[in-house]
């Protein structure tokens, strides 16, 4: 786990690929507990350490990500991505380069709880985002993306639902081959800090097939 800034209120990290954010059904190490024991031995803290977890990335996405290291803290986040200002920006690679330059995506999704599929159903909840190409190469593109809603495994969904799935993915992509790593990074978190109201932007970069195209 590399760590990318922390304080008193906040720790920000680099999440590695297929580390659960907290613990599944797997019982792998997840990085809840990974960061949880970090600050338990650097600051020699007796008892349970309390670290809130204030987003989610999926396990096989990698990328920036932040806790909240007080409920203070944590609770003024929450609201922060309640109001939309939290900025989450992503790279992605998807099949295909028959797409527009840039664009804005809405639909309604809709969550299996059995299966954890997530779907396109005009029953389901809004999901919005705005994406731009940055490169087309090999039948691939390369975009970055701004989501402004936070719904499960949005990218994924609406990328695919389009004929335009991201490379690797396992689940929404039929031309996945095992092994394959998701393209999907969360590149950037734009929010504003909960104790001093500075703007705080932190960025992870990725140089991995096939972002590297």
């Amino acid at each position: 786990m590399k760590i990318i800034y922390e304080d008193n209120h906040l720790l920000v990290v680099d999440k590695p690929i297929n580390v659960p954010m907290q613990e599944d059904s797997s019982k792998d190490e997840d990085l809840l507990t990974i960061a949880k024991r970090y600050i338990k031995e650097k600051y020699n803290k007796p008892g349970n350490v309390y670290l809130g977890l204030v987003h989610r990335l999926d396990r096989p996405v990698s990328g920036v990500c932040v806790f909240a290291r007080t409920s203070k803290a944590a609770q003024r986040l929450s609201k922060q991505i309640q109001n939309h200002e939290f900025k989450k920006t992503y790279l992605a690679v998807i099949e295909g380069e028959d797409i527009l330059d840039k664009d804005c995506l809405k639909d309604y999704l809709l969550k299996d709880s059995k299966t954890n599929i997530v779907k396109v159903d005009p029953k389901g909840k809004l999901a919005i985002l705005e994406y731009e190409v940055l490169k087309r190469k090999d039948n691939l593109t390369k975009i970055k993306i701004n989501l402004l809603t936070g719904r499960s495994h949005q990218i994924r969904v609406q990328f695919s639902s389009r004929n335009h799935p991201l490379w690797g993915d396992q689940k929404y992509n039929p031309n996945a081959i095992i092994g394959q790593q998701i393209a999907l990074h969360s590149n950037s978190i734009e929010f504003i800090h909960p104790t001093t109201n500075e703007k705080m932007i932190f960025t992870s970069d990725v140089d991995r097939y096939p972002f590297n195209i």
